[in-house]
């Protein structure tokens, strides 16, 4: 029988992104009704396999997103779909990397769950581009996400500190602003899409915070201490505003973060 860290490096090692949602609609199928019980070790590749396209390009080289016309609908959402294609490979990658570090099977239950969600995010972000003429490899990307995941390979608290507990936060702060623009400009399909995504990543960043909070007592540190030290290590300061009710639903206080701000 396999294990779920056996099926994890699979996905990863998967270019296709349709093959990629099949093998974690049918991974998380068979964890939760116990067809996979094993975690297990397999190492996972230094960086998840890509499709030839999108082109990806550094983020200072990407477009100006826009929320008007269709054009600037399907950037939108583009970019979007490539984060949530991302998102998929990062909560395969911290299931399979990081095995040696003596977590319990509610650990993995909760990265399987979101897997499965941004899944899902992606199908529906790639359904709404189809309408509206596009699909995902039509445009460029950028690889910004995937370098914070190998600078944060080798340490798990770095990863939930600066993955989950702040890039996906972020788009707790950032999401509701993006409907609103999107609403002005007439976009009727695309904020029920963004309002579930935003809906659902609340639900991980609580995953991330929670993880982190478990290794912080367990090493007998403080975590909003700790996570003031990883975070200015790695990014210097974090961007107000923030959005406080979804943070604070995430398991995040203030403390976390506004001490951080420039």
């Amino acid at each position: 029988m396999t294990s779920l860290s056996r099926r994890a490096v699979t996905i990863l090692s998967t270019a296709d992104a349709a093959d990629k949602l099949r093998l974690t609609y049918d991974t998380a199928r068979a964890w939760t009704a116990g067809e996979i019980a094993d975690i297990g070790t397999c190492a996972p590749p230094d960086r998840p396999a890509r499709p030839e396209r999108p082109e990806l390009l550094p983020p200072n080289r990407m477009p100006k997103r826009s929320y008007g016309g269709v054009a600037g609908r399907v950037a939108l959402l583009h970019a979007l779909a490539h984060i949530e294609l991302n998102a998929i490979d990062l909560a395969w990658d911290i299931i399979a990397r990081f095995t040696a570090w003596d977590l319990p099977r509610a650990f993995y239950d909760d990265w399987v769950t979101v897997a499965r969600d941004e899944a899902d995010h992606f199908a529906e972000l790639e359904r709404v581009m189809g309408l509206l003429g596009s699909g995902y490899g039509a445009l460029p990307a950028h690889d910004g996400l995937w370098q914070a995941a190998t600078k944060t390979a080798d340490d798990l608290k770095t990863r939930l500190a600066v993955v989950p507990m702040t890039l996906e936060a972020r788009g707790l702060d950032t999401t509701p602003a993006t409907i609103v623009k999107l609403e002005r400009n007439g976009d009727t399909l695309s904020p029920p899409v963004l309002a579930v995504i935003a809906e659902d990543e609340i639900a991980h960043v609580a995953a991330g915070t929670r993880w982190f909070k478990m290794l912080c007592e367990r090493d007998g540190s403080d975590p909003i201490t700790e996570y003031h030290r990883l975070i200015r290590a790695q990014f210097g300061s974090l961007k107000a505003p923030f959005n406080t009710e979804a943070r604070s639903r995430a398991g995040m206080a203030p403390e976390f973060y506004e001490p951080l701000t420039r």
